[in-house]
């Protein structure tokens, strides 16, 4: 085994933390694996692996090793497509990366249409509601929501969403259209788990940052349950506009509070940045770009 094989033996048990899980990965026998590992070990010296009998994580030494191995991996696979000409035709495969409602309702028709155009393309689509490291992840592009730190990444803005707070009709009907945020009736909000707003609901007034203490008695696991369960009528919830934007549309939900919304959140489109960029990613970035930046999904308009 030549050591770019041992290296990416080496990510596939550091990223699937465990031997067999990265034996099955990579197609290999689990023996295979831990000789491969063990032999990288012995040639540098030292541990990169810390084994127990229920988990395996990286040491001090495998966590600098690791970075150098996906570096010289995506220089090597960036050489042979230069060499195969894929810097002026797109082919491999690209791994793209958005958050899982965002990537459900906009990115896959994209992806769809993208392969039907570009057949010597395949696609790995990681959709998940976190920051994805690129690098250490493999990651070709990503879609992002909310302001971008100064990483260096080549980033396009292709729209921006609301953050609004919006509830079933019936439900105003019920207990009236609040004209400020202190007219909602937090206690019958409902939030995902995972939200800041569990415990406190941020705005802006015209008199500058305001907050509104919440004790939901509905709280769930998934933005999507809790759009649900607000069409349901139980109460107000906050969610990005694009996330709202058919039941808004169907009337299933109505927007209220608009002059109250904290600053938009922009969307971009971002990938590295190389000596070259590979066409694939180019074309991606090119095609979902223009896609994006024509839906009015991502255009929102106050109302409400």
């Amino acid at each position: 085994m030549d050591r770019f094989q041992e290296m990416q033996v080496f990510l596939a048990v550091a990223e699937a933390q465990g031997f067999a899980a990265a034996a099955r990965r990579l197609n290999m026998s689990p023996p295979s694996v831990t000789r491969a590992v063990a032999a990288l070990e012995a040639r540098i010296g030292t541990l990169l692996l810390a084994r127990t009998t229920r988990s395996v994580r990286l040491t001090e030494a495998g966590q600098r090793y690791g970075e150098d191995c996906r570096r010289i991996l995506a220089e090597l696979e960036e050489a042979e497509e230069s060499a195969a000409g894929s810097h002026a035709v797109a082919r491999g495969q690209l791994t793209v990366t958005a958050p899982v409602l965002f990537g459900e309702l906009f990115v896959t028709p994209l992806l769809v249409d993208y392969l039907k155009r570009h057949p010597a393309v395949q696609i790995k689509a990681l959709l998940v509601d976190r920051v994805v490291s690129m690098v250490d992840e493999g990651v070709d592009v990503a879609v992002r929501i909310g302001n971008l730190p100064d990483s260096g990444l080549h980033t396009v803005k292709v729209g921006e969403v609301r953050q609004v707070i919006c509830a079933a009709p019936a439900y105003l009907a019920e207990h009236g259209r609040p004209r400020c945020p202190q007219d909602l009736r937090l206690e019958d909000a409902v939030v995902a788990a995972s939200s800041s707003l569990v415990s406190d609901w941020q705005f802006s007034g015209p008199g500058g940052p305001l907050s509104v203490r919440s004790q939901p008695r509905l709280v769930v696991t998934a933005n999507q349950a809790a759009i649900n369960a607000a069409c349901l009528g139980w109460g107000p919830t906050r969610a990005l506009s694009y996330q709202v934007a058919r039941q808004v549309a169907a009337g299933e939900l109505e927007i209220v509070l608009a002059d109250y919304e904290l600053p938009a959140l922009p969307v971009h489109v971002v990938h590295l940045g190389g000596r070259k960029v590979a066409a694939k990613v180019r074309t991606f970035v090119d095609f979902c770009a223009a896609g994006l930046g024509a839906n009015a999904a991502l255009n929102p308009q106050r109302q409400g």
